[in-house]
């Protein structure tokens, strides 16, 4: 067997362990919560019935949606800035877009106007572009890795100061209760809001899809992109675009969540061990999707019948992988 028919079964390999990941953690996201549910129970029981379709379904379909997008996002960015730490949380592009959903939704709710989810989304991607726009600013400027991702820190750092302060002095009920939205918290979630982000998310991964071959060139320099025909300027801006439609969809229904985006494009590339986009991409989301899951699992089991925040248990196992990518790019200089 040649090596690159090898290749080819550890890909595949990969990729068969990350969906059946995903098929297992949402078989127990919906068996699992403060009521124990055996999917043959389901057939007597009407309320049983009731809690797996409107409330854990929707909720495991879209962690499943909004933690593959997330490390889609994740990917895209870190390909974009050939930075291995790069992210929508960590570059300030999840708080920016956070700051202008909590300005539209105080300035609707106050009105006891409903915002769609829509316009959510509409109002996340402005406030990602936003911030992407100031972390591209400091690019220029800022040659440094740690330099870059220090100005993405502080940008989030003013855009959640600005959003807390929005949460904090608000008088409606309704919007006081954006305190658990602003920590990230995949509760709540509708089958709507599935159909919305589904049909945005599953778009914007075929367009990323679209990209591979001309984001297999530009891994390997601009200049070489460019020797092959490729636009490197709309190639730029499609990634900024994209990755900011992502980011949007996430920050829209679930708030900020940490360490996903950064921490599963490495351990997928581990997995796979490759980083050519055509399997990247695929396998990224998968893997998303998996760590979410995990996750929420966690945040809801932990201190049952107390939710923890979903970046508090992301942050507890992607930061590891962060201090390890970092170590292992120190040994390599």
């Amino acid at each position: 067997m040649d090596q690159q028919q090898k290749r080819r079964q550890r890909y595949i390999a990969a990729c068969v362990i990350l969906i059946l990941g995903v098929v297992v953690l949402m078989i127990l996201n919906i068996c699992i919560g403060s009521v124990s549910i055996h999917l043959a129970d389901l057939r007597e029981d009407e309320t049983l019935r009731k809690i797996v379709w409107d409330i854990r379904m929707p909720r495991a379909f879209a962690v499943l949606i909004l933690g593959g997008a997330l490390a889609l996002a994740g990917y895209l960015l870190q390909t974009f800035f050939h930075n291995p730490i790069a992210g929508p949380f960590v570059l300030g592009i999840s708080s920016g877009a956070k700051m202008v959903v909590a300005l539209v939704m105080v300035f609707f709710l106050g009105k006891s106007i409903r915002v769609s989810s829509a316009a959510m989304i509409f109002a996340a991607f402005f406030g990602a572009m936003i911030s992407m726009g100031f972390v591209l600013l400091m690019s220029r400027r800022i040659q440094g890795m740690s330099m870059l991702v220090v100005s993405g820190v502080m940008i989030g750092y003013i855009c959640s100061a600005i959003t807390e302060l929005v949460v904090t002095f608000a008088d409606d009920a309704d919007i006081a209760n954006l305190h658990n939205w602003s920590q990230g918290s995949f509760s709540g979630m509708t089958w709507d809001n599935v159909k919305v982000m589904a049909g945005v998310i599953a778009v914007t991964f075929c367009m990323v899809f679209m990209l591979a071959k001309p984001l297999s060139a530009y891994q390997l320099g601009e200049v070489y992109a460019g020797n092959l025909g490729i636009n490197v300027k709309l190639l730029r801006l499609a990634m900024v675009v994209l990755s900011s439609i992502l980011s949007a969809c996430i920050v829209a229904f679930a708030g900020p969540i940490s360490f996903v985006g950064i921490a599963t494009p490495h351990l997928v590339k581990k997995l796979l061990g490759t980083a050519e986009p055509i399997w990247m991409i695929p396998a990224c989301f998968l893997g998303g999707s998996v760590f979410c899951l995990f996750c929420d699992l966690l945040a809801r089991m932990l201190l049952a019948p107390t939710e923890l925040s979903i970046s508090t248990v992301t942050a507890v196992f992607g930061a590891p992988v962060v201090l390890w990518v970092m170590i292992e790019r120190k040994k390599r200089k």
